[in-house]
C-alpha cells in the first residue's frame, strides 16, 4: 500500500503506540482487500458493546487509553449492552454493568463521544453525499450508503477504532466507484405501507441478493419512503443479505435513473406478494402466549416513539414491553411526555441500548422468556440464535398483543 509521510511516521511509532497499532491494523486489512492506499474519513462509528468485546476486548481498549491513545476525528458509538439506570430488573449482573463502566471510561479517555446509537443519521450527524466515513453497525452503514450517498464498508470494532485514531480507512469496497454500481435489479409488485412491510421487503431482497458484494437497485415503488421506512428496509436487508448498499431508482441520490447505476443493463427480478408472505409465514404464532414484546433493532426515532406512545394510551400490558431508543431521543421523548405514556401502560423504555446487544440470551433465561414479538424484521432474524422463538407483527398488533397477553 502507498503510505504518506505522516502515515509512515504513524507506522514507525513516532506518534505513539495507539496510532502505530491502528495503522498497522489498517495496512493489514488494506492488503487483504488489495487497497491501493488509505482514504481520509470524516467520522468513525464503533460497535463496542461489552457482550461482543468481553473482558479481553475491554482490557485492550484500556491498554490503548493508558498508552495515550486519542482519536483524531469525531468518533461515536453504537448502542450499549447495559442501560446503567436499569439493568438488575432485566436479569443483567453487576459483572456486566462493571464491564460497561470500564468501556465507558476507556472510550471517554480517548475522546470518543458516547452517543450509544445505531440511528446517528436521525440524531447526531448524518453524513453528507460522497462523504467517506468508517461506520460499524450494519444498519448505520446501509442507510448512510444508500439514503445519504456516503461511503463506508462494514467496519468491525477494531477497524472502526483504528479509523478514529488515524482519521483514515483502507480504500477498498464501497469507497470505490466501481463497487457502487448495481449488480441486481428488483421490481416491486406489492407496495409496502407500515414499517414491518418495509422490513419484510428488505429481508426478501437481502435473501435474494445474499452477498456483501451484491448491490440491489429497486424499481416500482410508488411512494418515497420516510426516514423510518428506509431505516427498516435497510436494516432488514443488511441482516438477511449482508447488504451494505442499495439503490431505489428515482429516489436515492446515486440513482436518479436506472442507468445512473447500470441497472438498465440488468435482468429484472420480480418481488411478489408470495415472496413477502412466505417470509412472514416463518414468524407466525397467532394465539400463542407472548413472553415479551420488543421494539428495537434499530433504535426508535422520536416519531416511532410517539407512535408507540399513542398506541399505549389507555392500555395495561399483560406482557413485558421493552422499547430501545438513543439517549438523544430519550431526552426529547421524556420532555414530551412520551416515555411516561409508554411506562404508564407497563412498558419500559431503555436508553442507549439495543435488545440483541445487551445479553439477550441471559436476559431471556433470567426471565423465562421464549416467545418474543417485535415489529422489526431485523431483530426476529437475529434472536432465533439467542434461544427465542420470535414472531413478527405490526407495531399496532405488537401493542395489542402485549395488552392481550397473546399474539393477536
Amino acid at each position: 500500500m502507498r503510505l504518506t509521510d505522516e502515515e509512515k511516521a504513524m507506522l514507525a511509532g513516532e506518534m505513539g503506540e495507539a496510532k502505530r497499532w491502528a495503522i498497522d491494523h489498517q495496512v493489514k486489512v488494506g492488503e487483504m482487500f488489495d487497497a491501493a492506499d488509505l482514504v481520509p474519513v470524516s467520522q468513525s462509528h464503533m460497535m463496542v458493546d461489552p457482550e461482543s468485546a468481553g473482558e479481553a476486548g475491554v482490557a485492550f481498549l484500556e491498554g490503548l487509553a493508558e498508552s495515550g491513545g486519542r482519536v483524531s476525528i469525531p468518533m461515536i458509538t453504537d448502542p450499549r449492552g447495559v442501560d446503567l439506570n436499569h439493568y438488575s430488573p432485566l436479569g443483567q449482573t453487576e459483572e456486566m454493568a462493571n464491564l460497561e463502566r470500564r468501556t465507558y471510561a476507556a472510550c471517554e479517555s480517548m475522546g470518543i463521544l458516547m452517543t450509544n446509537t445505531c440511528i446517528n443519521y436521525q440524531t447526531v450527524m448524518p453524513p453528507m453525499f460522497g462523504d467517506h466515513v468508517a461506520y460499524g453497525d450494519t444498519g448505520v452503514v446501509i442507510y448512510s450508503n444508500s439514503a445519504c450517498g456516503a461511503r463506508s464498508n462494514f467496519e468491525g470494532g477494531p477497524s472502526a477504532l483504528a479509523a478514529g485514531l488515524t482519521g483514515r480507512t483502507p480504500r477498498y469496497g464501497l469507497h470505490l466507484d466501481k463497487h457502487r454500481q448495481a449488480t441486481r435489479r428488483f421490481k416491486i409488485n406489492e407496495q409496502p405501507s407500515e414499517l414491518t412491510d418495509w422490513g419484510v421487503l428488505g429481508a426478501v431482497i437481502g435473501k435474494m441478493s445474499g452477498s456483501y458484494w451484491e448491490v440491489p437497485v429497486i424499481e416500482g415503488l410508488e411512494v418515497v419512503p420516510t426516514s423510518d421506512q428506509m431505516k427498516h428496509l435497510g436494516a432488514a436487508m443488511a441482516s438477511y443479505g449482508s447488504t451494505p448498499l442499495f439503490h431505489i431508482s428515482g429516489i436515492t441520490p446515486e440513482s436518479r435513473t436506472l442507468s445512473d447505476v447500470g441497472g438498465d443493463k440488468l435482468p429484472v427480478e420480480e418481488v411478489t406478494k408470495a415472496d413477502l408472505d412466505a417470509l412472514r409465514s416463518t414468524f407466525g404464532g397467532k394465539g400463542e402466549k407472548v413472553d415479551v414484546v420488543v421494539f428495537a433493532a434499530p433504535q426508535l426515532s422520536i416519531v416511532e416513539m410517539q407512535q408507540v406512545a399513542e398506541l399505549c394510551k389507555g392500555k395495561t400490558f399483560k406482557a413485558p414491553v421493552l422499547v430501545c431508543t438513543s439517549a438523544q431521543v430519550y431526552s426529547d421523548a421524556t420532555r414530551a411526555g412520551i416515555v411516561a405514556h409508554i411506562e404508564d401502560a407497563g412498558g419500559k423504555v431503555l436508553e442507549g441500548t439495543c435488545f440483541y446487544q445487551q445479553y439477550a440470551r441471559e436476559i431471556g433465561e433470567a426471565n423465562g422468556w421464549v416467545r418474543l414479538l417485535s415489529n422489526s424484521a431485523k431483530i426476529v432474524n437475529i434472536l432465533g440464535g439467542y434461544g427465542y422463538q420470535p414472531a413478527l407483527a405490526s407495531m399496532e398488533d405488537c401493542i395489542a398483543s402485549a395488552e392481550a397477553g397473546e399474539i393477536v
